[in-house]
């Protein structure tokens, strides 16, 4: 999270951090060189008792120093410059055709292999994932509006209807049409069990896990998986379902195990963007929900991450509970407060010892 008003220990300190959240904020010169330098230059570290900090690189100029060759700290923040690329290659992505990640990566002006670090560590995804989510999004608004499968296949730009049944149903989590009834004939088993943070509902479809709800009475839960699924044939699960939910109750109550069953992630090509990021943070540990914003390369979203977040259905499992806001404080949780409080007391807890 950036920070501003820096004292001059705080900011030496995000200099030997290399903290490339601190650039943008202030720039350091050092008396011996003669050079200033953005505070996540990988140069080596001077003295303290030689080094000066500066509000921007004019002051810095201005002071006599002139800029580093290796970290350019007149240009633009280098991390604006990789989100950049990674934004000219989304849209490069959002089309019809089929484009190679060699031709991806010299249009961005960098190595394949490095673009392909690059995209993954903004987004979250590869290319290839995101324009099968790009696709797959076409697909759900097509067959929304009640076009027939192999026009809307087609149109979302699976290059044939074979490719489509390959790949794109894993995302929508139905064949199309089922997709396109509603779900009118796709079975969800459900069971009802109590765990540390009270009630917890866990559903499956065929493909997976596909909802784990907290509440504190069962008919608020039935009724909730009743609002995500309503087409959807609801039946509670027999005795073999119930060892599964033994294996999710040993996440949700945190037993340190992460869950090994396959999940039914159904959303928006944006939603699992962001959930994924989700589950790139690490127990103990927060984010904002500008920091999500910008590590799927939209910084301007943060609103519809706090939405994506409010969408998950997947509790713990896809850990929502770990966006807070900007200052550090609290804020919603589709579950309660209270329970997200819980959580991150509870995963703190569980890193320090």
């Amino acid at each position: 999270m950036k920070q501003t008003n820096l004292n001059d220990e705080r900011r030496w300190q995000a200099v030997l951090d290399r903290d490339p959240q601190a650039d943008g904020q202030f720039v350091f010169a050092v008396l011996t060189t003669g050079i200033f330098c953005r505070p996540s230059c990988r140069a080596r570290h001077a003295l303290r008792q030689n080094v000066r900090f500066y509000t921007d690189a004019a002051a810095a100029r201005d002071a006599g120093f002139r800029p580093c060759k290796r970290c350019q700290p007149e240009n633009e923040d280098p991390q604006q410059q990789r989100v950049a690329k990674v934004a000219r290659a989304c849209r490069l992505l959002e089309q019809d055709t089929t484009i190679r990640l060699e031709t991806l990566a010299q249009e961005v002006g960098v190595s394949p292999y490095h673009f392909h670090r690059l995209f993954k560590s903004v987004t979250g995804m590869t290319p290839k994932a995101w324009q099968q989510a790009w696709r797959t999004k076409r697909l759900r608004e097509a067959l929304e509006k009640g076009e027939p499968v192999t026009q809307a296949v087609l149109a979302a730009g699976f290059p044939a209807s074979s490719s489509y049944y390959r790949e794109a149903d894993n995302t929508l989590g139905m064949t199309a049409k089922q997709y396109r009834r509603g779900g009118s004939d796709v079975t969800v088993h459900y069971a009802l069990a109590a765990c540390d943070l009270g009630r917890c509902l866990v559903a499956q479809s065929a493909r997976g896990i596909c909802a784990v709800l907290l509440g504190d009475e069962d008919a608020g839960l039935i009724a909730e998986l009743q609002h995500i699924f309503p087409q959807a044939q609801r039946e509670e699960g027999d005795a073999g379902f119930y060892a599964r939910v033994e294996a999710v109750l040993a996440t949700v109550n945190g037993r340190g195990t992460a869950i090994q069953l396959p999940l039914d992630i159904r959303g928006t090509a944006f939603q699992q963007q962001v959930w994924h990021a989700l589950q790139q943070i690490p127990a103990g540990e927060t984010r904002s929900y500008q920091q999500v914003a910008q590590s799927i390369g939209k910084p301007r979203a943060v609103r519809a991450v706090a939405s994506a977040c409010a969408a998950n259905t997947l509790a713990i499992v896809i850990p929502c509970h770990r966006v807070v806001r900007q200052s550090g404080a609290l804020s919603g949780y589709r579950w309660g407060e209270a329970r997200k409080a819980q959580l991150l007391c509870r995963e703190a807890q569980e890193e320090k010892a």
